[in-house]
């Protein structure tokens, strides 16, 4: 039987590689939309970073941050900025769906993608800085909280010298975003100066974005063959008909948000002081220090990612220290009225930041303004003064109480303390019904003496 040479079966071999590969279904690409909702902050840009990089991991074609916000912390949008031109995919940006917005920091975010797209009804701009107080660091988007996305803007030419390095620090950064996308420079200095916003057909018409798309699907098949730049090469986007995988925040960036809301950093951190201060007054108990020490190292992770003003921070440190020594050391009401007054003045300063999203309420800051009162002043004071009672438990408690001899009995005295008949001794004759007094209690037996004051209805002096 003749056999086939070896070199045969191994091409036949590689022909039918060829021929599966070419017969089997081409792999669908994968467009990963992650989601950027709300205000700008630590947890936006935590989960904005790390599902870039799980985008890359699973060799993703493209990326779409999908925004709707009013802006956001410098620091945060700086994060997000910085992942967005490292990443080694294209990064689109789509301000949707109609009624969305990308003020403020949202600006920065949508020039910095390789390409910027808008749905009809959508506006960007309003990228005017608020500067921050106490440390001079620009703090790009700011008034765009407003709920009309316009911002005060200070004239370059006029304001303080701080705040003219802000702007101008502003406005170089979004210009280098622009000469990078190849997007209008000119209206993106303007944003920042001015504070002008523009609507979605505006921007397209004024070559601040590449496309206007009604849906994400509709976007993905106008940018298909679109070639952008990445890490220096071209590449050709491959969307029509991609796969869309949606990156919504995952239970880690929930938390960081709610952990990292003024509000919540703030009620965590006065649990973690007062919990705290109540296992130290009062050891032995657990719970107040167990979750005043986990409160309060919650608190301060939270706060290391926010605009903490150190000033207001002393002062309210200050008002709890004050309404302490009030409890401890009464002085009237002036420690305790004064550390009220540090306490809210420290809590109204604490964030570092004009942006209304990182305030602290009112409300809340009276409220526990109120409650760190009642706690401190009062409860604290009654813990002290039960601290300096006598004692009030086991035998020695009945020294110094008044009673009448209940009986004799061969010559010793029998008399009755606290529901009970004790043996009494005493260096003076007793007699049946004479009044009375502990003096020392030995083992089950009482020292008497006589008393001669009066005895109440009770049997005690």
């Amino acid at each position: 039987m003749n056999r086939l040479p070896l070199r045969h079966h191994s091409n036949l071999l590689c022909l039918l590689a060829v021929v599966c590969a070419l017969l089997a279904p081409a792999a669908s690409a994968q467009v990963w939309v992650i989601h950027i909702d709300g205000a700008i902050g630590p947890a936006a840009a935590d989960h904005t970073i790390r599902s870039l990089e799980r985008a890359v991991d699973a060799d993703a074609e493209a990326v779409v941050l999908r925004i709707d916000t009013p802006g956001g912390l410098d620091s945060a949008m700086r994060d997000m900025i910085k992942a967005v031109l490292a990443a080694p995919l294209p990064v689109l940006g789509y301000v949707g769906p109609s009624g969305a917005r990308a003020a403020s920091a949202g600006t920065y975010l949508l020039y910095a993608t390789h390409i910027a797209a808008m749905a009809p009804g959508t506006n960007l701009g309003a990228a005017t800085p608020v500067q921050l107080g106490g440390g001079g660091l620009p703090e790009l988007p700011g008034e765009g909280e407003e709920q009309d996305g316009e911002a005060t803007s200070p004239d370059s030419a006029g304001g303080t010298a701080m705040e003219r390095k802000v702007v101008n620090d502003a406005v170089a950064y979004i210009r280098s975003l622009a000469q990078l996308r190849g997007r209008n420079g000119d209206w993106a200095e303007r944003a920042v100066r001015e504070g002008v916003s523009l609507s979605a057909e505006d921007a397209l018409t004024a070559g601040v974005i590449e496309q206007l798309a009604d849906s994400l699907p509709l976007l993905l098949q106008n940018v298909d063959g679109t070639i952008v730049q990445v890490d220096g090469e071209a590449h050709v986007l491959n969307t029509a008909g991609a796969e869309i995988v949606q990156q919504s925040p995952d239970w880690r960036s929930e938390f960081l948000a709610v952990i990292t809301n003024p509000n919540m950093a703030y009620i965590l951190l006065l649990v973690g002081i007062y919990g705290l201060v109540i296992e130290f007054y009062n050891p032995g108990i657990g719970l107040p220090g167990i979750v005043g020490a986990m409160s309060l190292l919650i608190a301060l992770y939270a706060m290391q990612m926010l605009p903490i003003s150190y000033a207001g921070m002393g002062l309210l440190l200050l008002g709890v220290a004050l309404m302490v020594a009030e409890a401890f050391a009464p002085s009237f009401g002036v420690l305790g009225l004064g550390g009220a007054a540090a306490f809210v003045t420290g809590s109204i300063m604490l964030m570092d930041t004009t942006l209304p999203a990182y305030q602290l309420a009112m409300p809340i800051v009276l409220a526990v303004t109120v409650f760190s009162v009642g706690l401190l002043v009062f409860a604290l004071g009654m813990v002290l003064r039960a601290r300096k009672r006598a004692v009030v438990t086991g035998v020695q408690r009945l020294v110094g109480t008044s009673t009448r001899v209940a009986r004799m009995h061969d010559g010793e005295a029998w008399i009755w303390l606290d529901g009970e008949l004790w043996h009494a001794r005493s260096d003076e004759p007793l007699q049946a019904d004479v009044p009375v007094v502990v003096l020392a209690i030995e083992g089950l037996t009482a020292v008497v003496r006589r008393q001669s004051a009066e005895i109440n209805s009770e049997g005690k002096a």
